[in-house]
């Protein structure tokens, strides 16, 4: 298991590392919008979730969109379409990996088939 996985920050280490109030992830664990891992009372959380609270912090504070419409637009479109993130961005990003639309190697750049070209069309 990679270091990103693992669940080792507590909600008081994570809230600190994130700059915010506990709280503060508690109420986006109770809008569905993250989920750390539970061992008893205690929420643990992985660096992907950090980096995924990063992404819903940018979304609600920069681009002042509301956490019940992320909510909905979740529904609908992957969050770097929100926020228009770069693919390097997305590169580090736990929510684009975990998408399951998103290739293996991400380095490779898959052939465009040229307009006009039949033989590609209808491959």
């Amino acid at each position: 298991m990679d270091t990103d996985n693992k669940a080792i920050f507590t909600v008081g280490m994570a809230a600190k590392m994130l700059d915010i109030h506990p709280r503060t992830l508690r109420n986006y664990e109770d809008k569905g919008l993250i989920v750390p891992t539970r061992k008893g009372d205690w929420r643990y959380y992985t660096m992907r979730d950090i980096q995924w609270i990063e992404c819903l912090r940018e979304m609600i504070h920069v681009h002042g969109v509301s956490i019940n419409a992320i909510k909905k637009l979740l529904k609908y479109t992957p969050c770097w379409n929100i926020i228009d993130c770069s693919f390097e961005r997305r590169k580090c990003c736990s929510a684009f990996f975990s998408n399951t639309l998103v290739p293996k190697k991400i380095d490779r750049v898959a052939r465009i088939p040229q307009i006009g070209n039949r033989e590609d069309i209808a491959a």
